[in-house]
């Protein structure tokens, strides 16, 4: 018997706010849309091997965020939060197949809860990995911070990036190990994928990231988070909210987060960090399969894997 052939995505783009953006399709239209957000300084490549373990179940769409991969850089360097939204929602009117399920990570979450609270007719199921933004301390923190003091510090680092001259790999080894750098847990194998898919050639034969540099000092208004319960109190879908038990971000059940979501169930995932998907994979994809296929669980409850 011959073995399936594994399912390859085609590129696709669309304008949003004047900007080209990109996305992976991995084929399937006739089955439940599934829309994959990636997080920052990533791209929509992040997803292969997620998406090819779902591609068999549903429409998976992967895009490239704005600054990101493949998409195109906003002219002025500005990255807000409210275009990052605008984008999705356009991408969702765009493929017309809502009610969608969507999984985001990190800023994709982040993201991807604002719409969901904004439009919560069109979700059928969502996932965030760490995408709740700042924790409630860190939150309490910044609040102490002069808004004076907050604008002039952006406006400082943006003319500091400005000065900056992107960074540059001889070889795409060297590339490879400042990846699995910022994430311990890649593999050799892991690690060149990402890479390999996460930068440019240059014309002198060196490697830079394909990240717009300017990622680096979003907008003061960008990062607006006390409103946040806002929108987590209007989503109506099931969410599952997965956190990494070696990762920096706050457990949401601690601090007390996941109770401004009316349906929500937290996973930790034990030996992961902020790239759990890719830290632990086959017990994340064991989570997410049965949810996204509706098999019901206890609301609230903490998973230790």
């Amino acid at each position: 018997m011959d073995t399936p052939t594994a399912p390859t995505p085609t590129s696709h783009f669309y304008t949003s706010l004047r900007t080209r953006l990109h996305y992976l399709d991995w084929g399937n239209p006739s089955a439940p849309t599934l829309i994959l957000v990636h997080g920052g300084f990533d791209h929509a490549r992040s997803w292969d091997w997620t998406a090819r373990a779902l591609a068999r179940d549903y429409h998976v769409i992967a895009p490239d965020l704005r600054g990101h991969g493949d998409s195109g850089w906003s002219k002025d360097g500005a990255y807000m939060m409210s275009n990052f939204v605008y984008d999705l929602a356009l991408l969702v009117d765009l493929l017309d197949r809502s009610p969608v399920t969507i999984v985001g990570h990190s800023l994709g979450g982040a993201i991807s809860l604002r719409y969901a609270g904004l439009f919560p007719e069109k979700l059928r199921r969502i996932v965030a990995i760490e995408g709740l933004g700042l924790s409630p301390d860190r939150l309490k923190q910044k609040a102490e911070l002069s808004e004076i003091d907050i604008w002039r510090d952006w406006i400082d680092s943006r003319r500091a990036s400005a000065r900056r001259a992107p960074r540059r790999y001889a070889t795409i080894e060297a590339a490879v190990g400042r990846m699995r750098e910022r994430n311990e847990h890649l593999s050799v194998e892991q690690a060149l994928h990402l890479t390999s898919y996460g930068v440019n050639r240059n014309e002198d034969g060196s490697y830079s990231w394909k990240f717009d540099p300017y990622l680096n000092a979003m907008a003061p208004q960008a990062g607006a988070d006390t409103e946040l319960p806002e929108f987590w109190r209007r989503i109506t879908c099931p969410t599952l909210l997965c956190l990494g038990s070696d990762s920096w971000a706050s457990n949401p059940a601690k601090d007390g987060r996941i109770r401004h979501f009316p349906d929500a169930r937290l996973v930790e995932f034990a030996d992961a960090g902020h790239w759990l998907h890719h830290d632990q994979f086959d017990r994340f994809i064991g989570e997410l399969h049965p949810f996204l296929s509706g098999e019901t669980r206890d609301s609230r409850t903490i998973t230790g894997l």
